[in-house]
């Protein structure tokens, strides 16, 4: 079996160990994460892994023939070939046995069957083109054009110059070379950074019915669930390998961290103690031998320290002003660049509360939507409409003219941060990775994705009822992505956002616009999805396809979901709404209530007409939708109970545990009492519509 082992392996950089008395072993098995916080060596492992990085000290040494491919985070530049010639070049190292088979097919020509040599070169030639066949030479051209493919590239773009690609597709270039190479063993650091949602899906599946072994560093946990069967932590230069998913890791991570904390807190309470006695009595000659005695049991002390990776803050958005419930309404917008249509007669409606992703692949013109929703792009056709009281947040990756160059990173922050949060700034730097000095850096030396994330922190200050965000989750850690996500889960304003984090987008989204660019050339066709992410999955997974194509809608119903007039349709509209019907196979969402799942099967009425929607059944989907809040704000609650029962500091006070406990449990019976009557409802309003 092909490996890497790496046995003893330390690196310093100046008096700090990167890298202590490593033992790790990567073979064509490895399914495994590489996990840490930011500098803490990930990459450095990784280029010693891949030979690139001499260690200090300590071994690296593999199975002879062990092939292994690395896949730096960035810098990778590709000039002189289309983008077909540069990634053949991944095929390159087969041309040796190519040359071998040839010559051996020459010699076999030569020879008579009964010659002595013949059956020694028939040996070789059946192994050489086995070889050749288990690597896939034969049949490359399908193999590129899987990847490539399945990369987000299109077949127009197989002939362009590599040059012509940006920073990001360059980057998709170096992926697709190091998967055609079919490697033992592959190292991949951030290799989700430039790939959409849907280049993400693929490149899992990909590496699920990969041969060889991988390790992988990921910001991405979504990602790491379902490629990873281990996970390998670094942490003050140590490494220590956790079996098991990456959720799992971080459960046991968390156990251990409790453990950890409370060890600590001891610690740190008996240190006091003796330094307290040493000051008390350090001139008392009756107690100087006392004194010496306690200033060394102090210098034996081995003191506990506390992962910064592993610590823990809450941060929640300024409460945002009051808007009314319509909070937005775009009507038979069109929008184009130049000849080319993007967006054509397209409507949507967003009612307070709303949380809507839009997904589609690159091109599809979602950034586009986002800057007209934004205001930012006023060049369009139709009408754009905000509600009463509504204040925009918008954040771009394209941030330039946001931020003051001449300024500290801490200066930007504290210019716009309300008088409340003042105090805790320097902790919300840290949360979006600004530790120590990196605070007083001046915003012109700030690289491309320090300067997002500061842009990011500095819109979330300003209370805003309209958040739309671009891509709010790149450039930051698995914990800084943890804190936004719970601010925005309780942020009880609306939101429109596009992610390429699935995870991010399943714990958020409650409804899925999705558009589809036009092959033919025309605007990008849109459908809306009133669901969460998963459900969105399993719908068009499911028979999720319209029985024609729409090309806009005019008017959709509210991302809510409210009920729309019926009618018939019209083959002018854009988005159509994509509502649930009622089947024996509803759409599975684990974790998710009774409740949304009942409301997935309900069935929607049409998109257009004049039929009005009865007393009875306005007021039982008002009573339905006061039912979700309160579902939603006690699930919150729960969470908030779950975690409060985890902490060690509880553990000392049994009074407090049953009063929890008891918390929890009437929790659970209001849930279940909520539940039930939203069925009730829901069997009332059925019986209305069916009249």
């Amino acid at each position: 079996m092909a490996f890497v082992q790496l046995t003893g392996v330390a690196l310093a950089h100046g008096d700090r160990d990167v890298l202590s008395g490593i033992n790790f072993n990567i073979d064509s098995a490895t399914r495994t994460a590489l996990a840490g916080a930011n500098g803490s060596g990930k990459s450095t492992l990784m280029k010693i892994a891949a030979g690139l990085l001499a260690p200090d000290s300590g071994e690296v040494s593999s199975e002879r023939g062990s092939r292994v491919a690395y896949l730096p985070q960035s810098g990778i530049v590709h000039s002189g070939a289309t983008l077909l010639a540069e990634v053949e070049q991944a095929f390159d190292h087969l041309h040796d046995l190519v040359a071998q088979k040839e010559e051996l097919e020459e010699r076999l020509a030569r020879v008579t069957e009964e010659s002595e040599e013949t059956e020694g070169l028939l040996l070789r030639h059946h192994d050489l083109q086995e070889r050749l066949l288990a690597s896939g030479y034969y049949n490359r051209a399908e193999h590129i054009s899987r990847v490539l493919l399945g990369l987000g590239f299109l077949r127009e773009d197989f002939d362009r110059p590599t040059t012509e690609f940006s920073g990001g597709w360059q980057m998709r270039i170096a992926l697709a070379k190091v998967l055609l190479e079919r490697p033992d063993i592959l190292l991949l650091d951030e290799p989700t950074n430039y790939l959409d949602l849907e280049a993400r899906t693929w490149l899992e599946e990909y590496l699920s019915s990969l041969a060889g072994g991988y390790l992988i560093v990921s910001h991405d946990r979504y990602f790491l669930d379902v490629t990873c069967s281990a996970v390998a932590e670094l942490w003050n230069g140590r490494l220590k390998v956790y079996r098991g998913n990456y959720s799992t890791y971080e459960k046991r991570r968390g156990e251990e961290l409790a453990e950890l904390l409370a060890r600590y807190s001891a610690q740190v309470e008996e240190i006091a103690r003796t330094e307290e006695f040493i000051n008390r009595f350090r001139y008392n000659a009756s107690k100087a031998q006392m004194v010496q005695s306690r200033i060394k049991q102090l210098e034996r002390i081995e003191r506990i320290e506390i992962p910064e990776s592993m610590k823990r803050m809450r941060f929640t958005f300024p409460e945002p002003p009051h808007s009314g419930k319509q909070v937005l309404t775009l009507e038979e917008i069109g929008k184009s660049y130049g000849d080319r249509p993007v967006l054509e007669g397209f409507s949507l409606s967003l009612t307070r509360g709303d949380k809507l992703v839009i997904v589609g692949r690159n091109g599809a013109g979602k950034s586009t939507l986002m800057r007209l929703i934004a205001g930012i792009d006023r060049d369009y056709r139709g009408s754009i409409r905000y509600g009463t009281g509504v204040t925009t947040g918008y954040f771009s990756q394209d941030i330039e003219g946001q931020l003051d160059p001449s300024k500290q990173v801490i200066e930007e922050i504290s210019g716009a941060a309300p008088t409340s949060l003042v105090p805790r700034l320097r902790d919300l730097l840290g949360a979006f990775l600004f530790r120590g000095d990196d605070v007083f850096k001046q915003v012109s030396v700030l690289s491309g994705g320090e300067k997002s994330r500061v842009a990011l922190l500095k819109l979330l200050l300003v209370p805003a009822n309209l958040l739309i965000l671009d891509e709010p989750t790149n450039h930051l850690d698995l914990q800084s992505k943890d804190i936004l996500l719970e601010a925005l889960l309780a942020y009880s304003g609306t939101l429109v956002f596009v992610s390429h984090d699935r995870g991010f987008i399943d714990r958020l989204a409650t409804t899925v616009l999705e558009l589809t660019a036009d092959e033919a050339g025309g605007p990008s066709i849109a459908r809306l999805f009133p669901g969460d992410y998963e459900y969105y999955v399993w719908k068009t997974k499911h028979g999720g396809e319209p029985e024609e194509p729409l090309r806009a809608a005019g008017p959709v119903p509210s991302a809510r979901g409210s009920a729309p007039s019926s009618g018939s349709s019209s083959r002018g509209a854009s988005a159509s709404s994509e509502a649930p019907q009622a089947s024996h196979s509803p759409a599975p969402a684990p974790g998710s209530s009774p409740v949304r799942e009942a409301n997935r099967e309900r069935p929607s009425a049409p998109l257009h007409g004049t039929h009005r929607i009865p007393a009875a059944q306005r007021r039982i989907e008002r009573e339905q939708e006061a039912i979700l809040a309160k579902i939603d704000a006690l699930e919150r609650l729960k969470r908030e109970l779950s975690e409060e029962i985890a902490s060690p500091a509880v553990y000392r006070d049994g009074e407090k545990v049953r009063a929890l406990k008891e918390q929890l449990a009437a929790n659970e019976r209001e849930q279940a009492a909520a539940s039930k009557r939203w069925e009730e409802l829901d069997a009332e309003l059925a019986a209305i519509v069916r009249g």
